[in-house]
């Protein structure tokens, strides 16, 4: 992940609209998985998790596209269950944290 995409995933999780603009638009052309993710969180649209398994090459990524899906279908234990597991390995996985700390799949869209 480039710097700018980090930025800009950051400053979506803390509501900035711009950020959150460039993460939805740059969703249609990107190659990294976690802004397709970010988007489909931001937007409420479980669709585009297909692209971004698709786009998913490493395990990581993958749980990440898992975690959202079963956000976004409101699925709260399968959250937990995923979100802690996957946190044990990946610390400092931002996305997954912020999904894991929202009730339910209103919490990201309200970014």
């Amino acid at each position: 992940m480039d710097e700018r995409t980090g930025a800009d995933i950051r400053g979506a999780i803390g509501g900035d609209a711009i950020a959150v603009a460039r993460i939805v638009a740059d969703a249609e052309h990107t190659e990294d998985p976690l802004v397709v993710v970010m988007a489909a969180l931001l937007e409420a649209a479980p669709a585009r998790l297909v692209r971004a398994l698709g786009l998913a090459v490493s395990s990581r990524d993958r749980q990440v596209v898992a975690i959202a899906r079963a956000h976004l279908a409101e699925d709260r234990d399968l959250v937990d269950a995923l979100a802690r597991d996957h946190l044990v390995s990946y610390p400092d996985s931002l996305v997954v944290s912020w999904i894991a700390g929202h009730p339910g799949a209103s919490g990201p869209r309200s970014a």
